[in-house]
Formats: C-alpha cells, sequence, structure tokens
C-alpha cells in the first residue's frame, strides 16, 4: 500500500464499500485544545479525532521528553471505540505538514498495523479541492472494534543506547537549524544537540503546497546533506519525537528505514547533569555551532 493518498483518492474511496476509516490529528503545541475545536468546525466527512497530548503520548515524567510514548493497551482501546480492527484501513491527516500525522503514523506502525496512509498534503489539500466538510464530534460506540497493538515492528532506541553507540550510528537531528545551532531554543531547557549529530529539518522533506517531495527528491535531499544510506543504526530525533516522525515517514516513502529516538532532545536534556552543557562521565552532553 502506497504510503501516501490524495485527496481526490481518498473522497473516492469514502463513497466506495473500501471506505477507509478517517482520523483527524491536527493539534498545535501553542494551544492544545486547538486541534479538537479545528475538527468540531469542520474535517472530513466521518473522521474521528484523536489529541496528540491525550491519545498519541503519555503523560510527561522527569525523563522520557515531552511526549512519551503513549500505554499501547490504552491507545488500543481508544481507537477501537472508532470500530478499528488490525487490519483496517486507516487514513490520517493534519494540517501542520504531517507533524502529528506522522506522529499516528509511526504509533500504528510500531504497534503492527500495515493499512495506514497519510493524507497527501492534509487538510490543506482537502479544503483547497472543495471536497466536502462536516461539523460536530462522531458518535463514539463503546467496544466498537477489536484492536491489539503490539509495539515492536519499528525500531527504537533511548538514551542510554545512543550513549552506548554514538561514535557508531548516524545521528539526524529533525529541528529547524536555528535549535540544533544552539542559537534558540523557545521549549527546552538547554539549547543546541547531540554531539555528532547532523541537522536534516522536517519541513525539507515536504514542497511549498505541504505535499511530500517525490521519493527520488527526498534520495536526493538525504544525498545532499552528506548523509549515509539510512537503516537501523540511523537515528532520527527532534524536540519530542513527533516532527522527527516526518523524516522516518519520508525514508519510508523511498523505501528505507531508520530507528526513532522517542524521547529526542527533551529527553536528552534531561539527563545533562544539572544544565550543565560540559556534562560529566557518562551523562548527556550538549554541542552547538
Amino acid at each position: 500500500m502506497n504510503p501516501l493518498i490524495s485527496a481526490s483518492e481518498l473522497n473516492h474511496r469514502l463513497h466506495s464499500d473500501l471506505r477507509p476509516t478517517v482520523l483527524d490529528c491536527r493539534f498545535k503545541l501553542a494551544d492544545p485544545n486547538a486541534g479538537r475545536r479545528e475538527y468540531e468546525a469542520a474535517h472530513i466527512p466521518g473522521a474521528y479525532y484523536v489529541d496528540l497530548e491525550r491519545d498519541l503520548s503519555a503523560p510527561a515524567q522527569r525523563h522520557g521528553g515531552r511526549h512519551p510514548l503513549p500505554d499501547f493497551k490504552t491507545l488500543s482501546k481508544t481507537l477501537a471505540q472508532f470500530g478499528l480492527n488490525n487490519h483496517s484501513h486507516i487514513v490520517l491527516y493534519d494540517a501542520s505538514k504531517g507533524a502529528f500525522a506522522s506522529r499516528a503514523w509511526w504509533l500504528l506502525k510500531h504497534g503492527g498495523l500495515a493499512n495506514i496512509q497519510l493524507l497527501d498534503g492534509g487538510w490543506q489539500a482537502w479544503v483547497a479541492e472543495h471536497l466536502p466538510t462536516e461539523s460536530g464530534a462522531q458518535t463514539i460506540e463503546a467496544s466498537a472494534g477489536n484492536l491489539n497493538l503490539s509495539p515492536g515492528s519499528m525500531p527504537v532506541v533511548h538514551h542510554q543506547d545512543i550513549l552506548n553507540h554514538q561514535s557508531e550510528w548516524q545521528l539526524i537531528d529533525s529541528r529547524e537549524n536555528g535549535r540544533y545551532l544552539g542559537r534558540e531554543e523557545p521549549i527546552d531547557p538547554i539549547a543546541g544537540h547531540i554531539p555528532g549529530a547532523r541537522n536534516l529539518p522536517w519541513q525539507d522533506a515536504l514542497g511549498d503546497d505541504g505535499k511530500f517531495k517525490s521519493p527520488e527528491l527526498l534520495v536526493q535531499r538525504w544525498q545532499n546533506a552528506g548523509l549515509s544510506d539510512a537503516d537501523e543504526k540511523t537515528v532520527i530525533y527532534c524536540g519530542s519525537g513527533v516532527t522527527a516522525c516526518v523524516n522516518v515517514f519520508a525514508l519510508a516513502l523511498t523505501g528505507a528505514t531508520a530507528s526513532l529516538y522517542p524521547g529526542s532532545w527533551s529527553d536528552w536534556c534531561s539527563y545533562v547533569d544539572g544544565h550543565n552543557k560540559e556534562g560529566s562521565n557518562r551523562s548527556a552532553r550538549v554541542a552547538t555551532g
């Protein structure tokens, strides 16, 4: 199955016997309730809403980053209410160039599901084609589906794994260049990046129209950054394990794979001694520039 689906193709399928389940993943970090408000104002007909912080993340702790991976049993129960099972065809979309839909895609793939697609261009592409919308929330039927997500299908690494293999692995920082260089840090307590990491901003995987670049251009983007071929020793991170999923998804479009560091920079910061840039012994260290 192609990981992407166009707005016109999705509209066609929604009027066929092969109707997929659509999940609206819109979210704004600066206004956590905005996504649901936007969903209730207008969404793709039949779509259900999933919330980054309530559904696609566990509560933040001292370590694990700002958006830890959710409990997969809880996520299974949440999504089963939408009538989903392990063979369901699911289409995901947001209004943020795939940032939050890619997180949902990664979680569902990690949980063992196969029939997952992103709406290419997201909500904006749907609206641009003047396709139908509806408002309000969908009726939820408890135990409507039978979904059992079993994590383990996508490669994952954590803080200690990076400390143990830092010199051997290819680390990719997906944040904006200013945050990578340490010139600005609007969210996390420390500016900079994991030593040895290369910068590949996630937004560069998409064109100005918010749609993913072709596999050929994505391969060229990777090569132009001077990166080696991706595999499980390629570790991708961002601020909290969300937008890094866009780079993982972009690699999937080229047929490649990479490991995700779910806690990402916000988790790494929590291991820096006293939030000191120098660190000590085996504690996390920080690089700038």
